[in-house]
């Protein structure tokens, strides 16, 4: 068995940790599940880890993604950390009910959020109820330990997921960095190969489940497991 991990914060919410690919059709049918457990058709983007990345670009791709499931997108532009303590943004971040992070550098996004009134904000929608997605570098901010991008190893995460590392675009990845997350991987932890296209969901009764076109690879200990898309019910939390 795999070791259970736990959620830092109890939520009512739905939480989705996205391999990459975002805005992709082939998650079309995940993010209308996302729209549905939010009860609108509303989506936040915060482009935050796409500071230095043109995120108008994103931006632009994610509209017109949401606009063919009959939801609309609106940014909330957070560039650093004064942004993420401004009460405009953190009280237009605390209207929404789905709220998506992007891909991009899980450095500068952890050093954006860590201890701010906006990550207050996001994960108290969240275990009020509301929906949050992350995807890629998102995704593994979000958990602890967090991957690091620079080589593989681990650094502290935000711990919205304690005991789980999420390793994004987990086939296109380079193999070295795979082999070194493994090498490395803390005793306590689960270390989750997260595909492009593809996501773990934890619903809003704490079940995990794998929606999209890839699967999911998880280890812990030296123990292996790939799960297609359907029930993860080695993640608990």
């Amino acid at each position: 068995m795999l070791r259970r991990v736990t959620t830092k914060v109890r939520s009512r919410g739905t939480l989705a940790l996205v391999g990459g690919g975002e805005f992709d059709s082939s998650l079309r049918d995940l993010d209308q599940r996302l729209l549905a457990a939010s009860g609108g058709t509303d989506v936040l983007l915060l482009t935050t880890a796409t500071s230095f990345e043109e995120p108008a670009r994103v931006v632009a791709r994610a509209t017109e993604h949401f606009a063919a499931l009959g939801a609309t997108v609106r940014e909330v532009p957070v560039r650093n950390r004064r942004d993420a303590e401004d009460d405009t943004l953190v009280k237009l971040a605390k209207s929404g009910h789905f709220v998506y992070l992007t891909d991009g550098s899980p450095l500068h996004l952890r050093s954006v959020l860590k201890d701010t009134s906006l990550l207050a904000v996001l994960l108290g929608g969240w275990r009020n109820g509301g929906v949050l997605a992350a995807s890629g570098a998102a995704a593994t901010v979000l958990c602890d330990p967090m991957v690091d991008p620079r080589g593989g190893a681990y650094t502290v995460g935000l711990a919205l997921v304690d005991g789980l590392a999420v390793f994004p675009h987990h086939t296109n990845a380079a193999d070295h960095l795979w082999a070194r997350s493994l090498d490395l991987l803390p005793a306590h932890a689960t270390l989750a190969g997260v595909d492009d296209h593809t996501a773990l969901v934890r619903d809003a009764e704490g079940a995990w489940e794998i929606v999209g076109e890839g699967g999911v690879t998880l280890v812990r200990n030296g123990s292996t497991e790939r799960y297609k898309p359907g029930p993860c019910p080695d993640l608990d939390a």
